[in-house]
């Protein structure tokens, strides 16, 4: 458990740095006494986007996962955004859930694959195959490696053009794409995502507004919002610099589930409170890195 203790933290520390809404959000709730410190903060769930070729993509990535006692559970398609999908549920619940996202190369015409595999093809086998899984530095450098050249800006813009899901990840590749608040185990009043969002956008966090603010599962039991990704300078081949977006932020409610509405709050946990996630609302979520959203950024 420390190797992926170590895995998960050093995931952390690079995407803070990196999302600096981070930060942001986590100063706000100190400065006006909701938590002592960051790791006050319960973490539901971090997110990967790949690429689903045969030697890469989800069957590849959640090898880690699954080697340090992650359970596969749900699969999701998203139809229109050409993407499958999988999430993993921890070995404790104190860790944060994991959830896996893959383009589906094959569903785009000839020549957007020809150029996605003019990268991919570069990694000849399964790299996670070739990590010694019990070395959390040798993972951690994995996951934030060129494991491929870095991609022209042509390029980028003729993927973005009809994904922008793939155009972000053949830049920006494992890195973590978001990490998750957990609303729910916050104090009142600010416990709820309807509350929580009046003190983010009071604070200046500007958010994802694709299919409403607040994105709710059919059921009414699983409420998610998201920060607009920042846009970040990023070196394209023949180092020219480009804005693109980078990483963001997530927020999730989950409430508890009818059988257990009897419970007093100090019993509730999270095996009370509705579980996994909706292809709706992750749909929706995915556009927090999209043109439509971050073109109402300043940055």
């Amino acid at each position: 458990m420390d190797t992926l203790n170590k895995i998960l933290a050093g995931l952390m520390t690079r995407y803070q740095q990196r999302v600096t809404d981070v930060n942001k959000i986590a100063l706000a709730l100190k400065d006006r006494g909701i938590i002592n410190d960051l790791s006050d903060i319960e973490n539901d769930h971090i997110a990967f986007r790949t690429i689903g070729v045969s030697q890469l993509g989800i069957q590849s990535l959640e090898k880690i996962f699954l080697y340090h006692g992650y359970m596969a559970r749900d699969d999701f398609y998203f139809e229109h955004k050409k993407l499958n999908a999988r999430w993993y549920a921890p070995p404790e619940n104190h860790l944060p859930r994991i959830f896996i996202s893959e383009l589906r190369v094959n569903d785009f015409p000839a020549d957007i694959q020809s150029i996605i595999r003019s990268y991919t093809d570069e990694v000849k086998t399964d790299p996670v195959e070739e990590l010694d899984l019990n070395n959390a530095t040798e993972v951690d450098e994995f996951l934030h490696s060129s494991l491929w050249r870095r991609p022209t800006w042509n390029d980028y813009e003729k993927l973005a053009e009809v994904s922008e899901y793939a155009s972000w990840t053949i830049y920006n590749k494992y890195y973590l794409n978001h990490f998750t608040i957990s609303v729910h185990n916050l104090p009142l009043p600010n416990n709820t995502l309807e509350e929580f969002n009046k003190f983010l956008q009071e604070i200046g966090i500007i958010l994802n507004n694709a299919g409403g603010i607040i994105k709710t599962s059919n059921d009414g039991l699983l409420k998610q919002s998201s920060s607009v990704s920042h846009m970040i300078d990023a070196s394209f081949a023949d180092n020219e610099v480009r804005k693109i977006s980078g990483s963001y932020v997530e927020f999730a409610e989950r409430k508890v589930l009818p059988q257990y509405t009897h419970l007093q709050e100090g019993e509730i946990e999270r095996k009370h409170r509705r579980d996994g996630f909706e292809t709706a609302n992750a749909d929706k979520i995915f556009e927090s890195t999209y043109s439509s959203q971050t073109g109402k950024t300043k940055n």
